[in-house]
């Protein structure tokens, strides 16, 4: 290469400062895009290096609005606001110098991680859950999902910005509670109050890439613009709580974690932990599995929400 090739290279390598002063969301929804496209850690190596995601969903939220103050009455009030979650990071570090003494904005930037069809055609197709395929797109997925909050999170710090990823963070706790295990930072209740989507029978969020998905969100100290929250119900985009019908979800659930109440997290677990892999063994379906469980996939594939938001014409199939 020579040097006027390699001096356009370095120059199409560096950030764009600019972009990023003048409109941080679409920097943001750039980046983040670029990541999910380019970066060989979003690989199924035991899949012909399929990509573990499709193109992300990106969507912002101001910190300080109501209704992160809201999920506390939901969830309970150990969970944090975007803003107790800034400022824990912001003590956290230690530093000297260089410490702001007042976070004047606080933002939080959320995505979606879609799921590629072939992953959910073969959780349909998986009688007890857990299909080879979506077992590694859990745990390789979990890897991959620690390498891009990094990025985002390194990234803003390059750019002068305190950043943190909450559910990384060394604050990031799971809580007892009468109705079971909750956590202080959920990354469905975030895209949530971000705009992404709405709650569905079986607890995930119906986004317009569907609930086959998974989540994620940093939080920092840029004044992004607020993404419209197109409901006014946080189960707008199901079925089942639109129409009173559908539950189609309830009937691919074969743990029984899914009513007409919802989704009992304890059942799922209980399922996952002791049931599915009695099951799985007997079929002899157990061979090049990885991670702590086998993970299921079941309630979100083979449903109406399982890649889109669903139209009521859905009811008929």
């Amino acid at each position: 290469m020579d040097k006027e090739a390699k001096s356009m290279s370095n120059r199409e390598n560096r950030l764009d400062v600019e972009l990023f002063k003048s409109n941080p969301c679409l920097f943001l929804e750039n980046a983040i895009k670029e990541y999910v496209a380019t970066s060989p850690i979003n690989c199924l190596t035991a899949f012909d290096n399929a990509p573990i995601f499709d193109e992300p969903v990106v969507a912002f939220a101001n910190g300080d609005d109501p209704i992160f103050q809201d999920l506390k009455a939901v969830i309970g009030d150990f969970h944090l606001t975007p803003r107790e979650a800034l400022e824990k990071h912001i003590q956290s570090k230690q530093w000297n110098y260089g410490v702001k003494n007042h976070i004047e904005n606080v933002s939080v930037i959320s995505y979606v991680l879609p799921e590629p069809f072939e992953t959910r055609l073969s959780s349909r197709q998986a009688p007890y859950g857990g299909s080879l395929r979506h077992n590694h797109t859990r745990w390789r997925g979990e890897v991959f999902q620690k390498s891009i909050q990094h990025h985002i999170v390194s990234l803003l710090e390059i750019l002068e910005h305190d950043a943190v990823a909450p559910r990384r963070a060394p604050f990031f706790e799971w809580t007892n509670t009468t109705e079971g295990v909750r956590v202080n930072w959920s990354e469905r209740h975030v895209a949530y109050a971000s705009g992404l989507g709405t709650f569905g029978l079986n607890g995930l969020l119906i986004t317009s890439k569907g609930c086959a998905h998974y989540l994620g969100s940093v939080v920092c100290d840029v004044a992004l613009t607020p993404t419209p929250r197109p409901y006014d119900h946080h189960r707008a985009y199901c079925l089942s709580y639109r129409y009173g019908s559908c539950r189609k979800c309830m009937q691919r659930c074969v743990g029984g974690a899914i009513s007409e109440q919802g989704h009992s997290i304890e059942k799922c677990r209980q399922y996952l932990r002791n049931v599915q892999p009695v099951k799985l063994k007997e079929l002899g379906a157990t061979e090049g599995l990885i991670g702590m469980v086998i993970t299921c996939g079941l309630c979100w594939s083979g449903v109406p929400c399982e890649d889109r938001i669903p139209a009521p014409e859905a009811l008929g199939n």
